[in-house]
């Protein structure tokens, strides 16, 4: 099978599933991470077919295509500072869904989010950040707004980083292309990265 052609037919179903072997293969220390020939790169430059869209986190510790032991054009990235979204993030997903027509998409957060931490820091103690980075907080902050801010400092970062992962989710889901693309059969799903195991937790 051609590189560029990996989503092609693929059910979301059947995408979460390689996602979930590749992320296993990668914690046993078993992971097939790819290697660059000059027929790969050919076949890439024909086009691409990802079978899964992935909104994640900036995080140098937090690289999707390996944590997911995916390879060459299997997965779409979006990457931005605590996993929000803007206009340039919706861009991408209608980009994906419209023109590569993945079936999955994933929020992916992770434990120890700073940004998640930053927002928690100026909800609890006003702590302002620099301008662009307040553009972050101010982004998460409305989905941590049920958060129990009396609980222990790591339960609490833990709770906020899941919350917004699903704050995030709400926000796609709000739009008209993501409810058409479900009735499509095309699935948003949201997942947490534990940093110190390796492991994504995906949520209910």
């Amino acid at each position: 099978m051609a590189i560029a052609d990996k989503g092609k037919g693929i059910s979301a179903e059947e995408g979460l599933r390689r996602l979930v072997e590749g992320n296993e293969r990668f914690i046993r220390g078993a992971a097939r991470f790819p290697t660059v020939c000059k027929e790969t790169l050919a076949d890439l430059a024909r086009g691409q077919q990802p079978y899964a869209t992935i909104l994640g986190c900036s995080d140098s510790r937090v690289p999707p295509e390996l944590i997911f032991d995916a390879n060459f054009g299997e997965l779409f990235i979006v990457r931005v500072a605590g996993n929000v979204i803007s206009p340039e993030v919706m861009g991408s997903f209608q980009y994906a869904g419209a023109h590569l027509h993945t079936p999955l998409f994933l929020v992916l957060g992770h434990e120890g989010c700073g940004a998640v931490h930053a927002a928690l820091e100026y909800r609890k103690r006003a702590v302002a950040h620099r301008q662009h980075i307040q553009l972050l907080v101010e982004n998460i902050l409305p989905g941590l707004a049920a958060v129990d801010m009396s609980l222990p400092e790591d339960e609490l970062l833990a709770k906020a980083v899941e919350a917004n992962v699903r704050w995030s989710i709400h926000q796609i889901l709000e739009t008209p292309e993501a409810k058409n693309a479900k009735k499509q059969g095309a699935k948003l799903l949201g997942a947490v990265y534990e940093i110190a195991s390796g492991r994504v937790r995906f949520l209910s």
